[in-house]
């Protein structure tokens, strides 16, 4: 792909990338401005900013998935068109992508091969593919079941063998979009193992997240871009997560969750004994008990699958209990049915669940739209003749994309058109808009950028300040630490510890994730 070229300076031998003036635009939106961006061979470069930066496309461009309007690509110091994805395998790229390109029916071997086949016959291929394997899984900490089907596999495991599909067709040069947005802490911690191993072997791995902790822990470069231009490279091990913050953003970020102590009041919400049996007869969720108190936040901690998404969906009313009781100050919540949530609604308790895509949003409906479903039957919103108001609906709508700052400001937007970070802010602010007694939150900053998580934090601290009661569930320690009063910490769907935020910390809350009390009788 070279569409125009820069001719400022010769390909260097060092470099395994160069991008040379690159740009692309959709339309009249400008994805990427004349970009230029060296990657040293051997190294892993990071590339952050907010979501809509342009770091996907830019990437999407190397990879042969766009064609850029202007600029040139060099690897390895050569001019290398790259019209698709077979010219960049052909390059020696491969990319792994935010989501996964299996086939999910398949087994793990014939994903492997699909696409690379030797010839007519299959069976010579999958032989060559096993063997290749085998030595993949040895070299680099990749294990995964040639025979599994993809389907089955965890979402940690999957990425291995998209990983695996571009090591066995011989790239030297990786790129990962984002790719521990779906993965549990453990298996992040894998992944860099992974990639540390990769770099060792001389390969070059450039690595798109929004996750400055990452960034700081895994590379050797990091490239900032902001609204489709690069705005500064520089050594890893001479920046801090507060000068790239700024330099992602155009101002100064707050990384940490300034506020006050809590000042709990009465019990709005407690637990008893709820245990879940799924239809395949494992128990998601043992006698699990806890309360929380107005004006308090009591965060959910542990490892994915460990029953805390249960948890929430029963107290959201989207699934049963098979036994136990909750309770909403002091009278008693039906756990008998899956209610899709109406009757907590009406009681005062909202739900921002963990998959806004799921059952947050209806992605193709206008953020309009979305911005009164579940409440669409409230008063407000009534017309005449059983009608919905949409007046009133739009103006209520575009009062809440003022005060929770959604870009871009337009009310008749789907959904699907927004960042990952303005359509949970569309969510959080439909849920916090009603001023619940409860919040229930899952995952409230999976896949948002930097600018919007600390947004979003202060908006979940500000409704405890106002003396609600707030149940956080997330994945990110980093996010249970700084926004929680309290933690509980589950494992295998029961209770393993709760302790006060302020007198833990990550080892002690690590090993309670593992089912290891530190202060209990006997315990090392």
């Amino acid at each position: 792909m070279t569409v125009g070229t820069d001719t400022r300076g010769a390909g260097k031998p060092d470099l395994a990338i160069e991008l040379a003036g690159v740009s692309k635009s959709f339309g009249p939106v400008e994805a990427n401005r004349d970009i230029h961006l060296a990657v040293r061979r051997g190294t892993i470069h990071g590339i952050v900013g907010e979501n809509g930066a342009g770091k996907s496309t830019l990437m999407s461009i190397l990879y042969g998935f766009y064609q850029a309007d202007a600029g040139e690509i060099r690897v390895d110091g050569r001019p290398t068109p790259i019209p698709d994805s077979r010219a960049a395998i052909a390059a020696g790229i491969g990319m792994v992508h935010q989501h996964f390109m299996l086939v999910e029916p398949f087994s793990v071997l014939e994903n492997v091969v699909l696409g690379a086949e030797d010839g007519r016959l299959l069976r010579p291929s999958l032989a060559r593919a096993r063997d290749a394997l085998r030595r993949l899984e040895r070299d680099y900490e990749l294990e995964v079941d040639p025979d599994a089907i993809v389907g089955d596999l965890s979402v940690g495991a999957q990425q291995r063998v998209e990983i695996l599909k571009a090591l066995y067709r011989e790239a030297r040069i990786l790129i990962l979009d984002e790719p521990t947005g779906v993965l549990t802490p453990a298996e992040a911690d894998h992944l860099f193992r992974v990639l540390a191993a990769l770099r060792d072997e001389g390969k070059t791995i450039i690595l798109i997240t929004h996750k400055l902790r990452e960034i700081m822990a895994i590379t050797d470069a990091v490239s900032v871009m902001r609204r489709g231009e690069i705005v500064r490279t520089l050594p890893t091990a001479e920046t801090s997560p507060a000068e790239l913050a700024e330099l992602m953003v155009g101002r100064r970020v707050l990384l940490r969750v300034d506020k006050a102590p809590a000042r709990p009041g009465e019990v709005v919400i407690e637990a008893r004994r709820l245990s879940l049996t799924d239809a395949g007869g494992a128990r998601r969720l043992r006698d699990v008990s806890f309360e929380v108190r107005a004006g308090e936040i009591l965060g959910i901690a542990g490892v994915a699958g460990n029953g805390q998404s249960e948890l929430l969906e029963i107290l959201a009313g989207i699934r049963p209990a098979t036994s136990g009781a909750a309770l909403l100050r002091g009278r008693p919540l039906d756990l008998s049915r899956a209610t899709n949530g109406a009757d907590r609604r009406a009681r005062g308790i909202a739900h921002v669940p963990e998959d806004r895509h799921r059952r947050g949003l209806v992605m193709p409906f206008a953020a309009w739209e979305n911005a009164c479903l579940g409440y669409q039957d409230e008063a407000r919103f009534a017309a005449r003749f059983g009608l919905l108001d949409r007046d009133a609906i739009r103006a209520a709508a575009r009062a809440d994309i003022a005060r929770f700052d959604i870009r871009p400001p337009s009310c008749d937007l789907k959904a699907a058109n927004f960042s990952g970070g303005n359509q949970q802010k569309i969510v959080i602010a439909r849920e916090m808009d009603r001023e619940p007694d409860v919040l229930l939150v899952g995952q409230p900053t999976r896949g948002v950028d930097i600018g919007a998580i600390e947004f979003i934090h202060r908006q979940i601290v500000t409704l405890r300040d106002r003396g609600k009661a707030i149940i956080l569930v997330s994945v990110e320690l980093d996010e249970i630490q700084a926004l929680s009063d309290r933690i509980l910490v589950m494992f295998d769907g029961a209770v393993s510890g709760t302790r006060r935020a302020e007198e833990t910390d990550e080892r002690e809350l690590g090993l309670l994730m593992a089912g290891i009390d530190p202060k209990a009788k006997g315990a090392a």
